[in-house]
């Protein structure tokens, strides 16, 4: 499973940095502003995972909340604050986090925002929270 974990986020990682004319997957945006690229979905793997680009602006707060999936993140860049149980991390370019449920999860943002690779394990994860915000044309 672990070889798998490091696998997805390897591709995840390819896909952000890799210039393409046009990104991969469709992109969702949040009321607060956060997007989500979906680039790995039931649409093209399966159900059981998805994985995605994730940019949360600067000074942002999720606030509180809990996801049906585990719910694994790689900081690309910038830094986010990684709340879960009340338990603060401070996740920078290279390391990662994660959350289980029915654990609660909540992230924080600086001046510089963050982007960062998002896992979710089984993958409608991904599609339920998508599917709570705007898809971007």
């Amino acid at each position: 499973m672990k070889t798998i974990l490091i696998g997805l986020i390897f591709i995840g990682v390819m896909a952000i940095t890799t210039a393409q004319e046009k990104p991969q997957g469709v992109t969702f945006k949040s009321p607060g502003g956060t997007t989500l690229r979906l680039m790995i979905d039931e649409t093209n793997l399966g159900s059981e995972v998805s994985v995605g680009e994730m940019t949360f602006p600067a000074n942002t707060d999720s606030g509180e909340h809990a996801h049906g999936a585990i719910e694994i993140f790689y900081v690309i860049s910038g830094e986010l604050e990684h709340v879960v149980n009340g338990k603060s991390q401070f996740l920078k370019p290279g390391m990662s986090g994660y959350v289980k449920p029915p654990d609660k999860v909540r992230h924080k943002t600086g001046p510089a925002g963050a982007k960062v690779v998002v896992i979710w394990v089984p993958g409608e994860e991904g599609r339920r929270v998508a599917s709570r915000w705007t898809r971007e044309p």
